[in-house]
């Protein structure tokens, strides 16, 4: 999320990298072109967060205290700052003024906010408070709420938005523990990404602590009518009253997802595993944060249909939260692992077939991200290099589906079980640090390819991490298109259907039963499908009143590219009751192909922004408002 031009900066924190070299390996010394922080001279190591919650003002307030190393004598250490208003710093616990200066603003990333310090130092006290607009936080009035009675504060701090409400040291190479205090009005509950409470308390007065290192993407805060309910003796769902059960219902099977994770690559290292179901506003499906993963309720389909997402946040508390990609350059290091990692948990417990249907859509999500960036082949690296730039335009399907199409292959060529054990000895071996490419490459070699030049040529990893597009080696499942495979039946249905309107809609219903396959059957509609042929889907599975919200971004995108009015009323709800990102911006799009689909687009949008997410208005304002 990011873009400037620092060039002496970046040179000067290569160069005190490679010369002074940090004593903990958990941190990642080389220059991160999505922060202004050098930790090869000075680094974080824990944090005291004391901070006051106010609504009215829409504020956070207090005092971030830092305990550091200054591993080089420096006089001074850098945090990263995005619109903080800074009131004074001081040293130590006796709390010793110092001086402090801002750098240049510079778009996406904020400023340096440069700390004089001794030598000695180890404690760095901020005072400050955020300001309108700090794009991590998303104040939420009660009507926007489920329970619509009280207001409510979340965050979202990937990919370098903590800096907009706590001074912090952004990068994912630099890792800390916390501890906080936190004051929110007496009738809310605040949630951290943390050891948390699960019943409000009579003072409104939280306190939190985090004891594995972790990096400043993964702290998270959240401020609402909050309840709790365990669904076993260490996994639970946090959520507004009215949507509570609903969701416990839902993710039922949240302790058996644990259990196959940890059968796969290890213990659960985290402690509790708990959910928080947040308003529909929040932006995307999940977000990973640690002991406390944040969900969109736009999965609670009523039928647990949905609940993938799940497994991919639960897998990111080992890829990404435990081993961590050390700058957003090296973004699939967190994704790829983690969409592979879903998709065993989703074969041990749902069986192959799903798991295969879900790989099938992976290939052409990766095939259509590719033709996308056409004329920027370098970016389908797995490597990328967006300095200069938001690292937020590499959350795609390069990072997530190419990464995990290139452990498919490693996994084909060395066969399932070796690459588990691989696997279980990477996440042990690399457990709570950030690690790059180059890491994982040389860990590869060093530990699978052992110098098996036969090996090597199969796998070509450095095409597929420093190499553009598709390598020819991809590896995936076969068997859903051939005889008797569930495409195959699916294809011969529609075959016959397209030349006959009085097929039997019970043979649909027969063989069409699960999401995947309700949006594989979607995908192969014809191009000139007629509006008799359009009523005939919609009677036979209920798509237009579907709660499955991937079957009804389908849909809808059909039900507006062929103009099936009988959709009009559910898109325009859908859009004013959802916030996920990736689920609107398309249906906006394909309305903004046609005069009176733009006109009807921006006559929701003009209703449906202020309930919408700032990431969310931000990508679509241009073109919208």
């Amino acid at each position: 999320m990011l873009k400037r031009n620092y060039l002496l900066l970046l040179v000067l924190s290569i160069v005190a990298s490679c010369s002074q070299p940090a004593k903990d390996p958990a941190v990642k010394t080389q220059a991160d072109p999505h922060s202004f922080a050098t930790p090869g001279l000075a680094v974080v190591k824990h944090l005291d967060l004391a901070i006051d919650v106010n609504f009215v003002k829409k504020e956070i307030s207090g005092k971030a205290s830092w305990t550091i190393e200054n591993l080089s004598g420096t006089d001074e250490i850098i945090f990263d700052d995005n619109n903080l208003d800074i009131q004074k710093i001081t040293l130590g616990t006796e709390e010793k003024e110092t001086t402090f200066k801002l750098g240049p603003v510079k778009p996406f990333m904020g400023n340096a906010l440069q700390v004089a310090i001794g030598k000695d130092t180890k404690v760095v006290n901020i005072y400050y408070s955020t300001k309108t607009g700090a794009t991590a936080l998303q104040w939420l009035n009660p009507q926007q709420t489920a329970g619509k009675k009280l207001p409510y504060l979340f965050t979202q701090s990937e990919s370098i938005a903590a800096r907009s409400w706590i001074p912090c040291q952004d990068s994912p190479g630099i890792r800390f523990t916390y501890a906080a205090k936190v004051s929110v009005p007496k009738d809310l509950m605040a949630l951290m990404s943390a050891e948390n409470p699960q019943e409000k308390n009579s003072t409104g007065i939280y306190n939190f602590k985090q004891t594995h290192a972790i990096p400043s993407y993964l702290l998270a805060l959240a401020v609402g009518d909050i309840v709790f309910k365990k669904v076993d003796e260490r996994t639970g769902i946090y959520a507004e009253p009215s949507v509570l059960a609903k969701a416990t219902y839902e993710f039922a099977d949240m302790g058996k997802m644990v259990n196959a994770a940890e059968k796969l690559y290890g213990p659960y290292r985290w402690g509790r595993y708990d959910l928080l179901i947040l308003p529909p506003s929040f932006p995307f499906g999940g977000m990973e944060n640690p002991n406390l993963n944040f969900i969109t309720p736009t999965i609670i389909a009523g039928d647990r249909s949905l609940v993938s997402i799940i497994c991919h946040e639960l897998a990111h508390s080992w890829s990404g939260n435990l081993v961590t990609n050390a700058t957003w350059n090296d973004f699939w290091l967190n994704e790829g692992f983690t969409n592979y990692f879903e998709r065993r948990i989703d074969e041990a417990l749902y069986g192959k077939e799903e798991a295969e249907i879900q790989e099938e859509f992976a290939r052409k999500a990766l095939a259509e991200a590719v033709a996308d960036l056409a004329k920027h082949p370098e970016d389908t690296f797995l490597k990328t290099n967006y300095a200069n730039r938001n690292p937020d335009e590499g959350t795609n399907d390069i990072a997530y589906e190419k990464g995990y199409f290139f452990l498919r292959v490693i996994e084909d060529a060395v066969g399932r079980q070796k690459f588990d054990a691989f696997l279980r000895g990477y996440f042990d071996s690399h457990a709570f640090t950030s690690v790059t490419s180059a890491d994982f490459l040389d860990y590869l070699d060093k530990n699978l390819i052992k110098g098996d030049k036969a090996l090597a040529t199969k796998i070509r990893a450095k095409d597929w991490v420093y190499g553009p597009g598709i390598p020819s080696n991809i590896v995936y499942g076969k068997t859903l298109y051939q005889e008797g495979g569930k495409f195959a039946k699916i294809d011969a249905m529609l075959n016959v259907w397209e030349n006959d309107p009085m097929y039997n809609p019970g043979l649909f219903r027969v063989e069409v039963v699960t999401s995947n396959e309700k949006k594989y059957l979607l995908s192969r509609l014809p191009q000139n499908i007629s509006p008799d042929q359009m009523n005939y889907m919609d009677q036979t599975f209920h798509f237009t009143a579907s709660n499955n919200t991937d079957v009804q971004l389908a849909w809808y995108l059909l039900a507006i590219r062929h103009n099936y009015t009988p959709a009009n009323e559910r898109i325009a709800s859908y859009l004013m009751e959802n916030g996920r990102m990736w689920h609107i911006i398309p249906l906006y799009k394909e309305m903004l192909k046609t005069a009176s689909g733009a006109k009807k687009a921006r006559e929701i949008y003009k209703v449906a922004r202020p309930n919408y997410h700032p990431m969310t208005y931000t990508a679509l304002d241009k073109s919208l408002k």
